[in-house]
């Protein structure tokens, strides 16, 4: 066999070796407890068909086919975990509304303990409603306060999650700074993690970067990753955000980019690239959420971070592929790596 043939050989070995641990991985994904903290959000799609313009404002008509609801913002993490065959567990809070009614019942019916959200009397539940025509969305309409939760609640939360952190496998943090990720909670819950040695994954907000120092993750996209280090994004400068990240906030770091792959950089020096399988992007909403889902369950199973980035990567090239915040299956991602 001449060198050529030996190396290329060698190199399908080695990928078809790779394959099989990712598919072990992915069979122990099935019962992982998930603790998802942040903010819980319901989403709700007005389906229509559009065919004139009002005669009242130069705005199209929708005539209303359907109503449909999914759980979105952090929930949509939990929603996630559940699609993947995991136990998740949701932490947030709702207000006293109908919404929260809603999203309880579609939190139950993918069978999501609710255990852990908390009712705010003076905030509405947050609920991002778009109207769709021809599959096509025309406009979203908000229902939120941003302010962060009472003290009560907020100790109430704490408590909580001192009680339930020993009964979990990994915890993540969702933040989409509506108001519950507060310093206090997101100090304490780290802390307690790493006293019970459960890996923290964070899914960031740039302006509340500080509070996430030694998480086990955080896995921010390229522009998030940029204002966190107050580096201009683009190709050559990568290594240097990630590298101060990691530095900054003594965390490994995952940086999602998109079309590009991922950027994982690691505490103890290593650097890995994965790249993302060409595909038709139809929507970008909550592919964050299948990133950090599809991780939780990895590292739960015994992944390393390299492992655990690689198969959420193949997770959020099967999102973007979908409509809305539609779930990935772990059929479709035993197919994804069948690809690879």
């Amino acid at each position: 066999m001449r060198v050529s043939e030996s190396l290329a050989h060698n190199s399908l070995k080695i990928k078809n070796k790779m394959k099989q641990r990712l598919l072990k991985i992915l069979e122990q994904f099935k019962n992982k407890k998930i603790l998802v903290v942040g903010d819980i959000m319901l989403d709700k799609y007005i389906w229509g068909e559009v065919s004139r313009i009002s005669p009242e404002a130069p705005v199209q008509v929708v005539n209303v086919l359907k109503e449909t609801y999914e759980p979105g913002g952090t929930s949509n993490v939990a929603n996630n975990v559940a699609a993947l065959d995991g136990n998740a567990f949701m932490v947030g809070i709702a207000g006293n509304d109908e919404a929260k009614n809603v999203l309880l019942k579609e939190l139950k019916k993918r069978e999501i303990n609710t255990d852990g959200i908390f009712i705010d009397n003076e905030k509405p539940t947050t609920q991002k409603v778009r109207i769709v025509g021809r599959s096509q969305q025309l406009l979203r309409v908000d229902y939120e306060k941003k302010e962060h939760v009472h003290k009560n609640i907020e100790h109430s939360i704490i408590e909580f999650l001192e009680l339930i952190i020993k009964d979990v496998d990994v915890i993540v943090i969702s933040d989409y700074a509506k108001g519950v990720i507060t310093p206090a909670i997101c100090s304490r819950l780290i802390e307690i993690s790493r006293n019970y040695n459960k890996a923290v994954i964070v899914d960031p907000k740039p302006k509340h970067r500080d509070i996430y120092s030694n998480a086990t993750l955080i896995t921010p996209n390229n522009a998030e990753a940029s204002e966190m280090t107050n580096i201009e994004d683009g190709d050559d400068a990568v290594f240097d955000i990630g590298t101060k990240l990691l530095k900054y906030l003594n965390a490994n770091v995952l940086i999602t980019r998109g079309e590009k792959g991922m950027s994982l950089f690691e505490k103890d020096g290593k650097i890995t690239h994965i790249p993302a399988k060409a595909k038709e992007v139809y929507s970008l909403i909550g592919a964050g959420d299948t990133v950090v889902a599809t991780i939780a369950l990895a590292l739960a199973s015994g992944a390393s971070l390299e492992e655990a980035a690689t198969l959420s990567n193949i997770a959020a090239v099967i999102k973007v592929g979908k409509i809305g915040t539609a779930s990935v299956s772990i059929e479709e991602i035993k197919k994804g790596i069948e690809e690879l």
